[in-house]
């Protein structure tokens, strides 16, 4: 872990009173996240990987686009390809191609993945198309992305991408198969969050009485968007139902409450965001007191929540537009429909992104008061004179 060096003076004295608070806290939350993980752990893991993603003698085959037959007499348009791997590499064939993929962007050199379909061997095109080949884009992007943060935040930066490393590991070695295995999953959510808030923060951040101060505001915020989201997904009668991915988990998984799914999903989706607002407001009480530690407790309130105001105005909107953008899709096919606007927001899956937002925001925003209170609390019986810093010994 990266040293993190506070710019705040705080006194040995209070220095001391602080860690003892919230080690008091912050120990206690991390054995229970301990406890809850191991009790929650997946010990059946057989619904992974348990449906093939093709027949099983039809193994899928990397290729590349040699041409295009636009005008083909068949019912799906082909496409010239060249095998890439398998026992025919170097190969040339043709593979069927759904329509949608034709129109929408397949071209000559794209690297696709294709299946050998014996059936189809009459119509001169025995394969038929399955995906694009994405390995190799999504790296190049993968080390472009650690190349900025390397350059801009340098070691703190590449440490907030190993706590993201690791928090993805949460969810894809626990949380996912612990979801399938049969556990709730409102507590599921909990434990994994609360594991990958202690991982991303003092990775990012490291271990010091600000972020830890950060933490708790975290937490809390966490809890307050629990709360609201039971109540909000339950009145407001959110199921996850209507589309065609929540019909499908129901039939695989019929024990699982997809309205539990959904809870899971919006705790785990305002994480970020919330400990982003946190170690902002966490910081801006700290530089505050630093700045002048004359402050009173009021003043340092007021001041911490004059900067609060401005994180509020942004959390009203930042969550929307992401909510936004990503069921932009949803938005256009729901506009096709004859309703009003209020009937629209109140339909099916839009409620779900309605009520996702609202909840998220409510959480974010109760956030921001209690972080401050708590870093006010923290550090407004600094004396005057005699500061000291507060290092990474911490």
């Amino acid at each position: 872990m990266h040293q993190h060096h506070e710019t705040t003076p705080l006194p040995a004295g209070a220095r001391r009173r602080a860690q003892l608070v919230l080690a008091a806290i912050v120990v206690p939350l991390f054995i229970a996240t301990l406890v809850a993980t191991w009790m929650l752990w997946p010990e059946d893991r057989s619904a992974i990987g348990s449906r093939p993603l093709t027949d099983s003698n039809a193994k899928p085959t990397p290729a590349v686009v040699t041409d295009l037959d636009a005008d083909s007499e068949q019912v799906l348009p082909t496409a010239g390809i060249r095998l890439t791997g398998g026992d025919n590499a170097g190969a040339e064939t043709r593979m069927q191609v759904p329509p949608e993929i034709f129109d929408h962007g397949l071209d000559v050199g794209d690297k696709v993945l294709v299946v050998f379909l014996s059936d189809a061997m009459g119509s001169g095109s025995p394969y038929v198309f399955l995906d694009y080949q994405r390995t190799m884009p999504m790296g190049i992007l993968f080390i472009g992305y650690l190349i900025v943060v390397a350059l801009v935040a340098r070691i703190k930066g590449l440490a907030a991408v190993v706590g993201l490393l690791t928090s993805l590991g949460v969810i894809v070695f626990f949380a996912i198969p612990a979801i399938m295995s049969g556990s709730n999953p409102v507590g599921v959510a909990l434990t994994a969050g609360s594991l990958m808030m202690f991982c991303a923060v003092y990775l990012a951040h490291g271990m010091s009485i600000r972020t830890t101060t950060a933490l708790l505001g975290t937490f809390g915020g966490l809890a307050i968007t629990l709360g609201v989201g039971l109540w909000a997904l339950r009145a407001s009668h959110v199921t996850g139902a209507q589309g065609d991915t929540g019909q499908l988990i129901s039939t695989t998984f019929p024990n699982l409450r997809l309205g539990d799914l959904i809870l899971c999903g919006l705790v785990i989706a305002c994480l970020g965001a919330l400990n982003d607002v946190t170690i902002t407001q966490a910081s801006a009480v700290w530089e505050l007191h630093a700045a002048n530690p004359k402050l009173s407790k009021r003043e340092l309130w007021r001041g911490g929540m004059r900067i609060g105001e401005d994180h509020i105005a942004s959390t009203v909107y930042t969550l929307a537009f992401a909510y936004v953008g990503t069921a932009l899709p949803l938005l256009i096919l729901a506009a096709l429909i004859d309703r009003s606007f209020l009937a629209t927001l109140g339909a099916g899956e839009i409620a779900e992104e309605v009520v996702r937002t609202l909840v998220s925001s409510i959480g974010l925003i109760l956030a921001i008061p209690l972080t401050t209170a708590i870093a006010v609390a923290l550090v407004h019986k600094a004396p005057r004179r005699g500061l000291v810093k507060e290092e990474a010994a911490e």
